[in-house]
């Protein structure tokens, strides 16, 4: 169970894209290695070591091939995992569960222990790795889309800014549904640009636009809901609280404010390895409906109703002034 050695070959398979150089017929460790620019001789150590782990298969003249196990480390199956772990991208992060135990010690995130700096300043200082970031997320979205969609009646608000809301794909998805609403992105600049140009392929850029900016400064005024998904379990209560009390104020005493996160039916938090990867990664945390509602009425904010959405809720939030 503790042996670093086979997440760490997995990790570095799905960098070097070894089961798309397979499927495309380089079979041998040569042939491998020059694709790669791998060392010939330590790539096939990590080859025969994948084979006998079972995530390859080899045969007796040396020819690789994908074993069932292997296949989801192609960059097109639909499990969509190698991205994830390729540690040159966005699987970056999870090598700071080396430093687990500053984080279980200490209450706060290992990353900086590890790369010096924090998550996010980690991520922008590199235009690849935010990209990837950014697809991953989108993917994400597009599971959790169709849930969110029909949870609840997006239409009646009119106009909703999707904050921290990446390359927009679930905004699009939400004006795709309701052609009479309209829509913002807030987010960071090269992002924003991303789903300006998101927008304008799936033809709706008459209804909807991408502003640059954080969601620690003050937001667009006025629109009639304010989304949050998956955004806020990527801080800890104290920037949590500052997130939601910029919707607030933006939302005033007629907007709405939404929380769309992995809440169980229960009301809890039982995604534990989630819940474990952000507090190392980020210093943050998975948090139930007790909790949001917490941070919520710290911000100025009550809980309205929760909403199921497949594998998302979504919270409503009101003003506290109106209950």
């Amino acid at each position: 169970m503790a042996g670093l050695g086979t997440p760490m070959a997995v990790r570095t398979a799905a960098t070097l894209r070894i089961a798309d150089h397979i499927a495309a017929g380089r079979r041998t460790a040569p042939e491998l290695a020059e694709t790669t620019g791998a060392h010939p001789e330590a790539l096939e150590r990590l080859l025969r070591y994948l084979a006998v782990r079972g995530v390859l298969a080899r045969d007796d003249d040396g020819r690789y091939a994908l074993t069932p196990l292997g296949e989801p480390l192609r960059e097109d199956h639909p499990a969509g995992v190698r991205a994830w772990f390729d540690v040159d991208g966005a699987g970056r992060g999870e090598l700071s569960f080396v430093e687990l135990p500053h984080s279980v010690r200490t209450g706060e995130a290992a990353f900086p222990v590890r790369y010096g700096r924090e998550y996010w300043e980690d991520l922008t200082a590199d235009a690849d790795r935010a990209a990837s970031f950014n697809k991953l997320l989108g993917a994400d979205t597009a599971v959790r889309a169709p849930g969110v969609t029909a949870g609840y009646d997006w239409a009646a608000l009119g106009h909703v800014v999707d904050v921290g809301g990446g390359d927009g794909s679930l905004l699009t998805a939400l004006l795709t549904a309701h052609p009479e609403l309209r829509g913002t992105v807030v987010d960071l600049p090269a992002t924003a640009a991303a789903a300006k140009a998101r927008f304008a392929a799936a033809g709706l850029g008459d209804r909807a636009d991408a502003v640059a900016g954080s969601f620690f400064d003050p937001l667009p005024a006025g629109a009639g809901g304010y989304l949050l998904s998956l955004v806020l379990h990527d801080w800890d209560d104290q920037a949590a609280t500052a997130i939601l009390r910029r919707c607030a104020e933006a939302a005033g005493e007629r907007g709405l404010v939404f929380v769309i996160e992995s809440i169980g039916a229960a009301g809890d938090t039982p995604h534990t390895g989630m819940d474990l990867r952000m507090l190392c990664v980020y210093g943050a945390k998975e948090r139930g409906v007790a909790e949001f509602t917490a941070l919520a009425e710290a911000a100025g904010l009550t809980l309205a109703a929760v909403h199921p959405a497949g594998p998302s809720a979504i919270l409503e939030l009101v003003p506290a002034a109106t209950r």
